[in-house]
């Protein structure tokens, strides 16, 4: 299953170190560090990346929806926050989507529609895994064997179906 990473842009961009300071400088140059990442980190990982911006202070010449380097991009229309739009994604793509946000309310609506959130700070570690891996030219190395052990394992301690399918898409970042 193709995994969609939905992606409150604001939100990210001001919880990143790296991209935090460039956003104060000026918003634009915030966004396009932030879609230059993306890019990279999609030829890592070919997965469908959506960013979402607010876009009701945004001039009239930027469109609704927009394209750069792969990474579709949207902006809000009047009216309506990004965090609405990101909703309304997670709903219509329920289990495909990953939600990317910091925000508490964008993160339980989602995840009541099924999709899987991720908080801000652990996608931009996992973004800065992919690429240290892409340049190092390694592949990460999880042991799925046996071990050898005398503890009992059972249903009991087996995660519930929700939560094991959420695990598997988040390996597949």
């Amino acid at each position: 299953m193709a995994i969609h990473i939905i992606i409150d842009g604001y939100n990210l961009i001001r919880q990143s170190p790296e991209l935090g300071g460039l956003d104060i400088q000026d918003l634009q140059l915030g966004r396009d560090a932030l879609v230059d990442m993306l890019a990279a980190y999609k030829k890592v990982k070919p997965h469908k990346i959506t960013v979402v911006f607010d876009g009701t202070a945004e001039p009239v010449l930027y469109g609704s929806r927009d394209r750069a380097k792969g990474i579709a991009i949207r902006y809000s229309q009047g009216g309506e926050s990004a965090d609405d739009v990101i909703r309304r994604m997670a709903r219509r793509e329920k289990a495909k989507a990953l939600v990317v946000s910091s925000d508490r309310e964008v993160m339980t609506a989602a995840e009541s529609a099924g999709a899987t959130v991720l908080d801000s700070a652990a996608f931009e570690e996992k973004i800065a895994m992919a690429r240290y891996l892409a340049v190092k030219g390694g592949e990460e190395t999880v042991f799925s064997g046996w071990a050898p052990t005398t503890r009992k394992k059972g249903p009991s301690r087996r995660l519930p179906k929700r939560k094991r399918k959420a695990r598997a898409r988040m390996e597949k970042l």
